[in-house]
């Protein structure tokens, strides 16, 4: 076997999984998993769940290894909360299985559950993600969990005991000092942890019981337990609207373990290798802490490997919450990102380490560092590591190699050209083929899907007053105002328009400028002066040309503003 590159943590975990399978499963497949609860928004945090099991199982299909990834979907669990955006009316299905709840108005979807999981679902597909999905409604419901079902409830005292162990635990002490900025928030997610470690786990005043019905007449889980035979299996139970009813739990599927008891068992039922799970699920007395005695103990399995990963947060916003909306999703994600630039964001980091995504200023400088990559990749001078995320992020054992954009041009160049031509699909070729003279751009379908995103980038996300609006007609008053120096510069960048009608030549041109005013050589180093110098000439046009002090590249800018328009906007009064 090839030496694991340094910084391959993908690999790492694949030889960690591989090992572990072959003591406890010899000879069956391996199992990764991930759980979803389509409660909500499925958000680039939520994606991390799926990304990293994805990630590992691939690696170890493509040593030639039997492995399937599994995707949980909770929507059996319980409708928690109605959200502000929807009517409070929705309050009646508090306490009803996600599968029960009526999609959101105006959805096309059969269900709340439906609504959300519809998007990830697609999303997945475009990234390449190969999976066997499994609801959890359908699992009850059929009946499917009941020998696991009934051998919690016969192990209902020793559940009691192991949990009782954690329900009085400690939150850990302080960070200690000298933590890694990514250490100290991992530590300090452990200590808050998001009240896991206090869910509801089954204790109740007429004893303990892991399993909860929904009511069979309101269907909703504001049950208590009251009592359970053993042998008969008869489970009687109360129901908050004032029924109650006595049910053979062999054969009544409307319910469900709690929580802290139904992962553990779903890794002995699915014989789960490994497992992911965010900080907030290894704080003390949480559900991988506790899953790790039961999965052994109750239901005679092992816990998987389950590192933690660290939360992803969007630039300027705290770790993401679908409870407090606004963060983007997959498929929102990936209408400007492209699929193998969000599955590297996911590839290149350790799940230990945080995760930023910038939808605002700084993903043109995201394209840029992926570009940068592509090329050190194709040139042979990206090392080990790089090279392993990079393929992890383009290709997948399933898909093959994800589609690319034909032509790909800078993701900034793009978006600014879109932004000054305003999308017009004929200004847009111009000035794309000026910008890459080389590439042969014989039609604007070459450019996409890069193109596309580009533009949804500009439409939806770039600021209003960010938005280039090139004047209409000179600025006479400020030409008329213009000292010798600045119609000096004017002048000489009009001089030079059409010497080299090209972005490389334009570049020269602009930059150039200042250089000669100050009688310096095109080729020297930039100096404290120079780059004064250059800055306040920047300014000069932008203001002229767009009435800002700032805009897109100022080469892309007279290109596609054009240079006949170039000369009439900066066209010197007399003297």
């Amino acid at each position: 076997m090839a030496e694991t590159p340094d910084g391959d943590w993908v690999a790492r975990f694949a030889d960690e999984v591989i090992a572990a399978a072959d003591r406890y499963r010899p000879g069956k497949p391996i199992v990764c998993a991930s759980g979803i609860s389509p409660s909500g928004p499925i958000h680039l945090g939520n994606l991390r769940e799926v990304l990293t099991p994805h990630l590992v199982a691939d690696e170890i299909r493509r040593r030639g290894v039997p492995c399937e990834h599994i995707i949980s979907w909770d929507d059996y669990d319980r409708f928690r909360r109605v959200p502000a955006t929807i009517d409070s009316s929705w309050s009646e299905h508090v306490g009803k299985p996600l599968t029960s709840v009526p999609a959101p108005p105006g959805s096309e979807h059969a269900s709340w559950a439906d609504h959300f999981r519809a998007p990830l679902l697609n999303a997945l597909d475009e990234l390449g993600v190969e999976f066997r999905g499994i609801s959890q409604t359908a699992m009850y419901t059929s009946g499917a969990y009941t020998d696991q079902v009934l051998l919690a409830m016969r192990e209902r005292r020793r559940i009691d005991a192991i949990l009782a162990e954690y329900r009085t635990k400690k939150k850990p002490a302080a960070p200690a000092k000298g933590l890694s900025a990514d250490d100290a928030a991992m530590s300090a997610l452990a200590m808050e942890g998001s009240g896991a470690a206090d869910e509801d786990d089954g204790a109740g005043a007429s004893g303990y019981y892991p399993y909860k019905p929904y009511c069979d007449v309101c269907d909703r889980d504001l049950t208590t337990v009251t009592s359970y035979d053993d042998a008969t299996t008869e489970l009687s139970y109360t129901c908050a609207c004032g029924h109650a009813a006595t049910v053979k739990l062999s054969e009544h599927h409307h319910g469900k373990l709690v929580w802290k008891v139904d992962w553990p068992m779903r890794w002995a039922y699915e014989g789960v290798a490994f497992e992911p799970s965010g900080v907030d699920h290894s704080s003390p007395g949480s559900s991988f802490v506790v899953g790790g005695r039961l999965v052994g103990d109750v239901f005679g399995g092992v816990q998987p490997i389950g590192p933690m990963y660290a939360f992803v947060g969007m630039q300027g916003m705290a770790k993401m919450s679908s409870s407090k909306g606004g963060v983007p999703t997959p498929s929102e994600a990936l209408g400007i990102l492209e699929p193998q630039l969000l599955r590297w964001l996911y590839a290149r980091k350790k799940p230990a380490q945080s995760i930023t995504v910038s939808l605002g200023q700084e993903l043109q400088r995201m394209y840029d560092e992926w570009d940068s990559l592509t090329g050190k990749v194709a040139a042979g001078t990206a090392g080990p590591a790089e090279v392993a995320a990079y393929g992890r992020a383009t290709q997948t054992t399933s898909a093959g190699t994800l589609p690319v954009t034909p032509v790909r041009l800078p993701f900034g160049t793009l978006a600014s050209v879109y932004d000054v031509t305003t999308g017009q699909g004929e200004q847009l070729l111009r000035v794309l083929r000026d910008v890459a003279p080389d590439q042969r751009i014989e039609s604007l379908e070459v450019l996409r899907p890069r193109l596309d995103r580009a533009a949804r980038w500009v439409t939806t996300e770039l600021p209003p007053e960010s938005r280039t609006q090139v004047r209409a007609a000179p600025d006479s008053a400020a030409l008329a105002a213009l000292d010798e120096t600045q119609r000096a510069s004017i002048q000489l960048l009009l001089d030079g328009l059409d010497d080299d009608w090209s972005l490389e030549g334009l570049t020269t041109l602009v930059y150039g400028v200042p250089k000669r005013l100050l009688g310096l050589p095109m080729d020297v180093k930039p100096t404290p002066e120079l780059r004064a110098a250059q800055r306040s000439f920047f300014a000069l046009l932008y203001e002229l040309l767009v009435s800002r002090d700032t805009g897109p590249r100022l080469p892309t800018l007279l290109l596609a503003i054009g240079a006949e328009k170039v000369r009439g906007l900066l066209a010197l009064p007399a003297a």
